[in-house]
């Protein structure tokens, strides 16, 4: 099990250090899926039985709700999930899809609730008439980018397998603040602000801002008698009353009648969709046993992939210095990325369409694989990796075009009977695609495919193809004690492609340098995505900088707005106790008894 070391305060790891005269690369940072709101320091959480982790503390109290009334860890995501689709709307909710992993103390399991693109769809979905990408905004705002909403499917598989409560009961909550309203918070008010095409859909312009234009300022009650209206329907009639019936002929209606963006989405690919139990990616790393997701997503492998090459060095002679990593960490760190980045964007894609290479995910997480590919780690920066070649390799695909900007959430969950799970949930990108209905956002989840289809190397292995979910960084993951199977660790983040980073920083932070999980989560946000190197804006010394400089890395700064929250096993004297934290780059806690 982790041991609990204390080490310095969270306060003095977000210390802001001047990058002034740094180099910075002149290219446009990616867009960040959400804007950053703030951010404040938190102590973490510790609790003796159960706890939930998650971005909003509404939605965590309503998880707690349930766990204290004897529900499962499944039970209390499904309330903190619904919750938090009403209270930070912009990330995720009922109209988007999740992942999820699952420990009961034995059996670790992924539940895939992935969207699926409609069957009139085809790999021309993103293409103009000549064959050549449409821009980001058609392509994410309206109806074109709308997939068939999976959360409710799979969180209705989960809880008929683990559910110990009604599953009436677990939607009271967010039912009861849908009617009784909640204080718009910070986060919420500064989206609103910033985002400029939420207010195009007359709905979503009545809910969210005054008959000014004007975003509803932060301690608003902000009411929504409409979900409450949905969300009842699907408490009484499960989630075939979401997939089936009105709500799923409302949903169709509204993607069909964009009025200058309209989609493919039908009710009967609503009606047809169904969640799956896939088949964890599972590795030891050091003492551990880290299991993360299979394709769609690509966080398991990539993360299974960054450790498996770290694993070569060891991690524990770079130590934090203030509180931070030196260049010494930082340059490995950023190169294993980039090895693992490059095999994510050549290779991965929903793999009941297209088949990972070689002998699939043993190949690609393959340690005598990954210690060659760590092999080209040297003094001196890789700067673009090209993809490795897969024991049994025998297919060439191109390269990955997706935009792959998801607005998302994760939250963690243990319950007083030791099970655990790790759930990250999205509508894609912020507002997902700017459409409202039955009190929800509709998620723009299809622009997760690759816009172009092929290029000089072959078909691209994630290109839009019918009832296909499209790739995701999405990694929630759950790490084991090898030697005993106790669950040590639950973890997860929003944050697009950079989720891969951002989970990998927080595993090597607890895994290698003794952290406890609220430490881990407060560390700068490093790495690359095989391309710049990428730190957190304000957060590393101006030696450190340099120092990459003089290796050949070409630096980015940038908010770097991770949202990670998670849960991890300590001991004090031979007990057990969780402990929570929550990233303080947005509004999470946690809580549990």
């Amino acid at each position: 099990m982790i041991k609990f070391r204390l080490l310095a305060a969270a306060a003095a790891l977000s210390g802001v250090f001047a990058h002034a005269g740094a180099q910075v690369v002149q290219e446009a940072p990616p867009r960040a899926p959400e804007i950053a709101t703030g951010y404040a320091d938190k102590p973490g959480w510790a609790a003796a039985k159960f706890m939930v982790a998650a971005a909003n503390p509404l939605a965590v109290e309503a998880g707690y709700r349930i766990l204290k009334k004897g529900g499962s860890a499944i039970d209390a995501a499904i309330a903190t999930q619904l919750v938090l689709g009403l209270v930070e709307p912009q990330s995720s909710g009922i109209g988007g899809g999740a992942f999820l992993m699952y420990y009961d103390g034995k059996t670790m399991q992924a539940y895939d609730g992935r969207e699926t693109a409609p069957a009139a769809a085809d790999e021309h979905l993103f293409q103009n008439a000549d064959g050549s990408a449409v821009s980001r905004l058609t392509g994410v705002v309206g109806g074109r980018s709308v997939g068939v909403p999976g959360v409710l499917r799979m969180l209705e598989m989960a809880h008929k397998q683990h559910g110990k409560l009604r599953w009436k009961t677990l939607f009271e909550p967010a039912i009861e603040m849908s009617v009784k309203g909640f204080a718009v918070s910070q986060r919420l008010n500064g989206l609103l602000t910033w985002d400029q095409h939420l207010r195009k859909d007359p709905i979503a312009a009545r809910y969210f801002y005054s008959a000014d234009g004007q975003p509803w300022p932060i301690g608003h009650i902000l009411k929504n008698p409409a979900l409450a209206a949905t969300l009842r329907a699907i408490a009484a009639g499960g989630a075939d009353a979401f997939y089936k019936g009105p709500i799923a002929r409302d949903i169709a209606a509204k993607v069909a009648g964009h009025p200058t963006n309209p989609g493919k989405l039908t009710a009967a690919d609503i009606a047809g969709y169904q969640p799956k139990s896939r088949p964890p990616v599972c590795s030891d790393y050091r003492a551990w046993t880290v299991c993360g997701m299979p394709p769609p997503s690509s966080g398991g492998i990539a993360v299974a992939q960054i450790l498996g090459i770290l694993e070569t060095r060891d991690m524990s002679q770079y130590p934090l210095v203030n509180g931070l990593p030196g260049p010494d960490a930082l340059h490995l760190f950023a190169e294993a990325g980039r090895l693992a980045y490059a095999d994510r964007n050549r290779y991965a894609a929903d793999t009941d369409f297209v088949p990972l290479p070689g002998r699939g995910v043993a190949g690609l997480i393959d340690k005598d694989y990954l210690a060659k590919r760590a092999m080209l780690i040297g003094e001196k920066s890789i700067g673009v990796a090209q993809p490795g070649n897969p024991p049994g390799m025998e297919v060439t695909w191109g390269r990955d075009t997706a935009i792959d900007m998801p607005s998302t959430s994760h939250l963690s969950v243990v319950d007083g009977r030791g099970a655990g799970l790790a759930m990250t949930t999205t509508v894609e990108d912020a507002f997902g695609a700017r459409m409202m209905v039955g009190g929800f956002i509709l998620n723009n989840q299809l622009t997760d495919f690759s816009f172009d289809s092929s290029d000089k190397d072959g078909p691209i292995a994630n290109r839009v193809q019918a009832g296909k979910r499209p790739r995701s960084a999405m990694s929630p993951t759950i790490v084991l004690d090898k030697a005993t199977r106790k669950l040590a660790l639950t973890a997860g983040s929003p944050g697009g492609t950079a989720i891969i980073n951002y989970v990998a920083k927080t595993l090597v932070g607890t895994l290698d340098w003794g952290l406890n999980v609220q430490q881990a989560i407060a560390l700068p946000n490093f790495g690359s995505r095989n391309g710049p190197t990428e730190l957190e804006d304000r957060r590393f010394p101006q030696a450190t900088v340099d120092a990459l400089k003089a290796r050949g890395h070409t630096i980015r700064f940038s908010e770097q707005n991770s949202g990670l929250h998670g849960i991890q096993r300590l001991s004090i004297h031979g007990r057990d106790f969780w402990f929570g934290g929550a990233d303080p780059r947005r509004e999470g806690v946690a809580k549990g008894d």
